[in-house]
């Protein structure tokens, strides 16, 4: 099927709508919005950067909603923005330098650790929603080289990102979910369009298929944030994970 033929880009747009509403409520929508791209004749490094970079666009939003959330986290948050910078470049100069047959060897692997990783989301969601103060289960000097491998899976890859940068935090701090979720937004964002330079900087980028996933996340963001908590969150789960193993079988074949 063609990407730029009337269908391909309904498809692809629905998909960028599904995955904004998707980051709102559970997060990793890229597991989906990636697997489309592929079925739509993307080559897997292009759908990966098309995907690592209208997804940074969209999840400007998530920033912008959480903002209250983030007042009293500077001490906390600047460290591990720098550290996310320097992974980020890190992972996306390995995304760039390696040969394509690399990443289409690893992307069936980080899938299914994705797929992993949204499937535990509520026994790391539900330890992180019990109240501030509670004692960390790690020293907090891991937070910060976890945080930095985490910025370069992200350059590299980034689906499910959030979920890995949750149980970090949620390992590592004394906050609550909300708290939490603000500063994952702020790195995956910041992992993005860290990665979104790199690209830009190195590589003539897919822009068609970016403006669809931009224009489509935002607007499901949008969506998400109005009507996407109503959606039982063990439903968009389970579609994440069904597709993630369709984009498996997919790259396997």
């Amino acid at each position: 099927m063609d990407l730029l033929s009337p269908l391909g880009v309904s498809l692809l747009a629905l998909a960028a709508i599904g995955a904004g509403i998707i980051n709102t409520v559970v997060g990793s929508g890229s597991l989906i919005t990636f697997p489309t791209l592929l079925a739509l004749g993307v080559p897997p490094v292009n759908a990966n950067v098309a995907n690592t970079v209208g997804l940074a666009i969209g999840n400007v939003g998530g920033v912008v909603g959480y903002r209250r959330e983030l007042v009293g986290t500077r001490r906390i948050l600047l460290p591990l923005i720098a550290v996310t910078i320097v992974g980020a470049v890190a992972g996306a100069l390995a995304l760039l330098a390696l040969p394509a047959s690399v990443f289409r060897l690893v992307a069936p692997a980080l899938i299914i650790v994705g797929c992993i990783l949204v499937a535990i989301q509520p026994i790391l969601n539900r330890r992180a929603s019990q109240e501030a103060g509670r004692p960390p289960l790690a020293p907090a000097w891991l937070r910060t080289p976890l945080t930095l491998l985490t910025g370069a899976y992200g350059g590299y890859f980034g689906a499910a990102q959030g979920v890995l940068i949750v149980g970090i935090l949620d390992l590592t701090m004394r906050e609550d979910l909300q708290r939490i979720n603000a500063i994952k937004n702020v790195l995956q964002t910041v992992a993005g369009w860290v990665a979104t330079i790199v690209f830009v900087l190195h590589m003539a980028l897919p822009w068609v298929s970016i403006g669809i996933i931009a224009v489509g996340s935002l607007l499901g963001s949008a969506i998400g944030s109005a009507i996407g908590r109503r959606l039982p969150a063990w439903l968009l789960r389970t579609a994440i994970i069904v597709i993630g193993a369709i984009a498996v079988v997919f790259l396997l074949a």
